[in-house]
């Protein structure tokens, strides 16, 4: 207990009686408690934000992904020339990576990126996901570029994969 701070008699009568222990200052909270409640930073999401002018894009927002080649897929939105958008992303994060741009004047556009894994599989199923997961037991059919990526995650691990064109597709990987 401080020397200038007194403890509140609720406080006091728990600890005394063994019903309350008082957590050690800067003891981490929670996982579950909300950020803006606690005060708690929301994990970034973006990994670059940036504002341009884009009077040749046309419509009020757009998703598209910037794939390794510099080539962009237009996933939502107006298919007007992107370069604009892409070009001032491409200032802060390479590609691949995955956006999304709103109109924020007559040609004012701010625009989020984060960065993404893509990989060829041509030998995938029909669809547009496949999970992967590869626990000490068995699985049943596999992927051998799905299995590789998995492996640098450890010996346990989970894959999920995304259609974007044709044979690429977006991939997230993550020990278990």
């Amino acid at each position: 207990m401080g020397f200038f701070r007194r403890e509140p008699l609720h406080e006091r009568l728990a600890r005394e009686g063994g019903m309350a222990e008082r957590p050690p200052q800067g003891a981490p909270r929670p996982l579950w408690q909300e950020p803006g409640v606690t005060g708690l930073h929301r994990p970034r999401e973006a990994d670059a934000v940036v504002t341009v002018e884009a009077p040749d894009v046309e419509g009020n927002a757009v998703r598209f992904v910037s794939l390794p080649d510099g080539s962009l897929l237009v996933e939502e939105g107006p298919d007007s020339p992107l370069d604009a958008l892409a070009g001032a992303v491409e200032q802060e994060v390479r590609p691949p990576y995955r956006a999304r741009a709103i109109r924020r004047g007559e040609t004012l556009w701010a625009v989020e990126a984060r960065r993404i894994e893509v990989l060829s599989i041509p030998d995938a199923p029909a669809g547009e996901a496949i999970d992967l997961a590869h626990t000490a037991e068995q699985i049943f059919g596999s992927l051998p570029v799905l299995e590789q990526r998995g492996e640098r995650e450890g010996s346990e691990y989970t894959v999920h994969a995304e259609r974007l064109d044709g044979d690429l597709w977006e991939v997230r990987a993550a020990a278990l």
